[in-house]
């Protein structure tokens, strides 16, 4: 079934016009409660450090380098002698980066706190679940692995926080720069969890896919209760409102372009991967944010765990058509 486009751009244009007012006017007005913790996640107690390995190498030199290596051992390869690692303290630009790190995160208390309650909300849904080791670094501005998580070590490289205005950013574009924010530590790391525990989709369908990404945005509204849902999507409160006020119209894309059970894999790039738009093929694209399936999927997650009493561990092993029909979803109107 063929799309119609100019009834399409017709239906965005009208959601745009009255739906996204009115979802700003419930955004600012509205009565929604604050979100709360409950005392039981409250009473689960986490024993957690940080290590602030980057400002400990900031003020090393090459006479202590010994102690940092013992103390830090997984953070000095034994391929690269001592020498590197006394050029590296050296080095022009890594001094910046270590000056501009602690100008910005000289108090790390409220990002620990943070962390403290994002690790007591996955005790409570994740029993087995041990708290890993925290250690803060600099990656040379990998934004890519801005967060490296492992049964028992959680490295965070804070030159990927901060701000994504930084001057260090200049060159980098302004959707992935967008990320680069303190913020999102939190997020990421409840991101970096998920990946450890959402199987990865067995089937090559898009609405695989969408579900896989719902099954994990669902996993960060359960593990981070405090986070806007802008926030646990990487999006901006403009881009969420444009996702809600136009819900209706991307899933009749979606279904009309009879994109669900499609394996074409260039969907994922278009809808699914981090870009600056999501490309539909029409005039409206430059306004809509990228990643839109990954929404539409935590809108279909959303709806199934409202109708179905499942755990979340259940849930996140059933299969994705089992949770699309279960689901009856339906877009905003």
């Amino acid at each position: 079934m063929q799309l119609n486009i100019e009834m399409y751009r017709k239906l965005l244009c009208k959601q745009i016009g009255f739906l996204a007012i009115f979802t700003i006017l419930v955004m600012f007005f509205g009565c929604k409660q604050s979100p709360k913790v409950s005392e039981d996640v409250k009473n689960i107690k986490i024993d957690l450090k940080v290590d602030r390995f980057d400002s400990e190498f900031a003020a090393a030199t090459p006479e202590n380098l010994s102690v940092l290596k013992g103390k830090y051992p997984y953070l000095f390869p034994e391929r690269y002698a001592d020498s590197v690692w006394v050029a590296k303290m050296k080095d022009t630009i890594q001094v910046e980066l270590l000056f501009e790190v602690e100008k910005e995160f000289s108090d790390f208390s409220q990002e620990e706190q943070s962390l403290k309650l994002l690790f007591q909300h996955i005790k409570y849904y994740f029993p087995k679940f041990e708290s890993p080791k925290v250690v803060t670094v600099i990656s040379d501005v990998d934004y890519s692995n801005r967060v490296i998580l492992t049964d028992s070590l959680l490295l965070i490289g804070l030159d990927n926080y901060l701000g994504p205005k930084h001057r260090f950013y200049r060159d980098i574009q302004k959707y992935i720069s967008a990320d680069l924010d303190r913020q999102y530590i939190d997020v990421d790391v409840a991101g970096a969890f998920a990946k450890k525990v959402v199987p990865r989709p067995q089937e090559r369908t898009f609405l695989a896919q969408l579900v896989y990404y719902g099954k994990e945005l669902y996993l960060k509204d359960k593990l981070l209760p405090l986070a806007s849902d802008a926030q646990k999507i990487n999006y901006s409160e403009e881009q969420l409102v444009w996702s809600e006020a136009n819900e209706q119209a991307i899933w009749r894309n979606f279904i009309e372009s009879e994109y669900l059970y499609s394996t074409d894999n260039t969907l994922a790039r278009r809808f699914l991967d981090p870009a600056p738009f999501s490309k539909f093929g029409l005039e409206l694209d430059n306004e809509s944010p990228g990643r839109i399936g990954r929404y539409i999927g935590r809108q279909i997650v959303r709806a199934f765990m409202a109708k179905n009493e499942v755990t979340i561990q259940q849930m996140l092993n059933l299969p994705a058509e089992e949770i699309f029909k279960k689901s009856n979803y339906k877009p905003r109107k």
